[in-house]
């Protein structure tokens, strides 16, 4: 065996470290997931009360008195 060919303890440490990697990973891959879900939930939420919010206003705007002519009440 060369130099240059690493041994089979080394080869067995490389993995060992790839696959702690690789768990890391998934960990970190499943929080993010985690997170955007509860993300779009919250979105989801603030887009139906901006909805509601919107449908009100143009309620309180159709049921609203136009302006009236008269003069102000100093005249």
């Amino acid at each position: 065996m060369s130099n240059s060919e690493p041994s089979n303890q080394e080869l067995s440490e490389r993995i060992d470290t790839l696959e702690m990697r690789l768990t890391f990973q998934d960990d970190t891959i499943e929080t993010l997931n985690q997170t955007i879900t509860a993300q779009w939930r919250e979105i989801d939420a603030l887009k139906r009360q901006i909805a509601l919010l919107v449908e009100r206003l143009e309620d309180a705007q159709s049921n609203a008195e136009g302006p009236r002519n008269e003069p102000p009440p100093h005249y």
